[in-house]
């Protein structure tokens, strides 16, 4: 997927809107663990565990039209051991000043799954750090950087021990990423300015009220829509839901050949109340 990022251009605007670091803390972030020890070659969870101050809020893998995405660099990563990159949860709808963008004001923990090399030593302890990256706003925006180290002992056993205030919290936050579903077909048609995305319901799909269609909102993954203007909702007799989405003005790239998006309905997409928030990725073709 093309990374189309239209929110490069406000970038100027944002950061001269910085003030001087006041005395309250807008974020307090930490690397933590789902373990509390490494087993060799066991595949385990850390994670950006993120605290907002009261009223702040920092920004989702792509944070709409304003906003830099929360990130870590990793600079201390031992030999034979992979990172993969962030598990994102679901994003949140947020203010910046005015701006609507993609975030979260919640507190949060961002998984990254990490895996071990198979050969470690027993009783050794391997130290996992790197620089953490962020932007938190509520109506001044604070950019920041941080050093994270966390240190887990290596122990050889047969299942992972786990911490279990952290496990219950990673766990929620995997509960809330976004899937694909087949209860509802997906497909995109682009004119000028928009984008015309229908959700067609299959047999296992939910039937949505009006009520609750009106409050769905449609995530941006890629900054093809812009996250800042009105999206407009309209329910068919059959079910159907057409979202006419708003381009943004500016693309960098190819032009994109899918929408990719998600799609926020906390009830459900399918029966059963299963899955939360749905991803689509529809061919985009031309309006007639």
């Amino acid at each position: 997927m093309r990374m189309v990022m239209t929110w490069l251009r406000f970038l100027p605007l944002l950061l001269c809107c910085v003030p001087t670091v006041k005395a309250e803390v807008p974020l307090e972030i930490r690397l933590v663990s789902e373990v509390t020890s490494i087993c060799p070659g066991e595949p385990f969870y850390v994670g950006l565990a993120l605290h907002h101050g009261q009223g702040y809020h920092t920004y989702w893998q792509h944070p709409g039209i304003v906003g830099v995405p929360t990130g870590i660099a990793w600079q201390n990563l031992p030999a034979g051991f992979k990172a993969e990159p962030i598990d994102w949860p679901e994003p949140e709808p947020v203010l910046m000043f005015q701006i609507k963008a993609q975030g979260y004001e919640r507190d949060v923990v961002l998984p990254i799954r990490i895996t071990p090399p198979d050969d470690l030593k027993e009783g050794s302890v391997v130290k996992l750090g790197g620089k953490a990256s962020w932007m938190s706003c509520n109506q001044e925006c604070n950019p920041g950087f941080k050093d994270l180290v966390i240190e887990l002992p290596v122990k050889h056993a047969d299942a992972p021990a786990y911490d279990a205030e952290w496990r219950t919290k990673f766990e929620h936050e995997r509960a809330l990423r976004p899937s694909e579903s087949e209860a509802w077909q997906a497909s995109a048609a682009e004119s000028d300015k928009t984008i015309a995305l229908t959700l067609t319901p299959q047999p296992n799909a939910v039937k949505i009220s009006a009520e609750a269609t009106a409050k769905i909102i449609f995530f941006t993954e890629d900054g093809l829509i812009d996250s800042n203007k009105p999206q407009v909702i309209r329910v068919a007799e059959n079910g159907a839901i057409t979202f006419t989405l708003i381009k943004a003005e500016f693309i960098l790239g190819d032009k994109p050949t899918h929408l990719h998006g998600l799609l926020l309905h906390p009830p459900g997409w399918e029966s059963g109340g299963k899955v939360r928030c749905l991803r689509v990725k529809p061919t985009l073709v031309e309006a007639q």
